[in-house]
């Protein structure tokens, strides 16, 4: 698979638009924190899945990685209280 330039902005592009809806969705009480950071950990869950027994396993583990990293710095963005956005 070649890995271009258009492919690395079009992935990060839908990972910012993900990440701000999972933040509207929260912001607009559709979306709890927690029900968001269960939507990230499904993601990341089933990428390491995949990283263990697909044939572009590097590809799914380094997904998982992204997606492990937005969970941390999530929850680091916390309020007084400690409370991430996540």
């Amino acid at each position: 698979m070649v890995n271009t330039a258009d492919d690395r902005a079009a992935g990060r592009a839908a990972l910012s638009i993900c990440e701000s809806l999972l933040i509207a969705m929260q912001d607009l009480k559709i979306m709890s924190a927690r029900d968001a950071r269960d939507v990230l950990q499904d993601a990341a869950t089933a990428h390491h899945e995949a990283g263990r027994t697909s044939d572009q396993a590097d590809l799914h583990k380094r997904v998982a990685a992204i997606i492990d990293g937005m969970i941390a710095r999530a929850n680091g963005l916390g309020d007084a209280d400690g409370n991430g956005w996540l």
